[in-house]
């Protein structure tokens, strides 16, 4: 007889405080010297939370979107410096070096969607931002920190992919230009080259919207996840051509979000089932249902060790450690 699957492990530790729905995670690696890294929440409640995976305690809440939900964090890897995406339509640029927590400048941004951005680190103190545009389909390209624009992104007239939905700029190691992949309301992932603002591939992955995907670019393989029971995975050719290489049915509608450790060994999904799945990245093998939450898991991180975690409408985030990275 087969051995028993072993049951799923629990979290490492639970961290409470946040008051309200977490709907944005972000790890901070190296910072203010700490061995582990910093993890940062954002809340329903328009709050940003900084804890420290020591304590296990928020070390400071940084206030700027106004009471409104905060949807996307990421820091720069130019130095100590974090944005927060909200839904009061504004981007915050966030000075956190030396203890500091002050917004140093901020970008209006024109959708109420629920779309978040994305960054391409450049040289020089510059990068790059993608966000959702003035059209409803379109999305905005923009040089910081001086805010230029570079371009605006929108679909052909007879594509009517509707609005975009998540973003993920990248850049392949052959070529310097930048590429933003899209997955869109109409279910579609599209390839885009920011230079010449062409769509190069366009492929239809899921008959709902595209609620979260991520690329990995070594591979040239992405994943993608919508509002119903199906996983896609897609690939890159050489010439620049989207293709869907596999699906993988769920038992329950609804992905908010997915993520790829950064070893590129295993996946992650954050379902609207309060359940968060583990996948093995190569062969797409299920490895582990976490059956932690009580509410729709919003959103998830990777930390560069990773570590795993999870934020909940349920107002608490989970930490995990699977599979160690070797």
């Amino acid at each position: 007889m087969a051995a028993p699957p072993l049951p799923p492990p629990d979290p490492q530790f639970v961290l409470r405080g946040a008051q309200s729905a977490v709907h944005a995670l972000h790890f901070c690696e190296g910072a203010q010297g700490q061995g582990r890294p910093l993890l940062l929440s954002g809340s329903l409640r328009g709050l940003v939370h900084i804890w420290s995976l020591q304590t296990r305690r928020v070390v400071a809440t940084l206030d700027g979107h106004g009471g409104q939900c905060v949807t996307w964090l990421q820091t720069l890897p130019q130095g100590p410096q974090l944005l927060s995406q909200g839904r009061d339509l504004k981007l915050c640029v966030w000075d956190l070096a030396e203890g500091r927590n002050a917004v140093v400048d901020s970008v209006l941004l024109e959708s109420v969607g629920f779309c978040r951005g994305s960054v391409l680190a450049g040289g020089l103190q510059r990068w790059m931002l993608a966000v959702p545009g003035r059209g409803s389909d379109e999305v905005q390209i923009l040089e910081m920190p001086s805010k230029t624009s570079v371009c605006s992104l929108k679909p052909e007239a007879q594509a009517r992919p509707g609005m975009p939905m998540c973003l993920q700029l990248w850049q392949a190691d052959s070529s310097p230009r930048p590429l933003l992949l899209a997955g869109y309301e109409d279910g579609s992932v599209a390839l885009w080259d920011v230079s010449s603002r062409k769509v190069c591939s366009r492929v239809a992955c899921h008959t709902e919207p595209v609620m979260g995907l991520d690329f990995d670019s070594q591979e040239a393989r992405g994943v993608s996840g919508s509002a119903e029971k199906t996983l896609a995975v897609w690939s890159l050719d050489e010439q620049q051509a989207l293709q869907v290489r596999g699906t993988h049915v769920l038992t329950n509608p609804g992905i908010a979000d997915v993520k790829i450790r950064p070893d590129r060994r295993i996946l992650a999904t954050a379902g609207w089932d309060h359940r968060v799945r583990v996948f093995h990245w190569r062969t797409m093998k299920p490895l582990a249902v976490l059956a932690f939450h009580s509410a729709t898991v919003h959103c998830m991180a990777f930390a560069a060790d990773g570590l795993l975690a999870t934020g909940s409408g349920d107002q608490r985030i989970s930490v995990w450690s699977l599979y160690p990275c070797t």
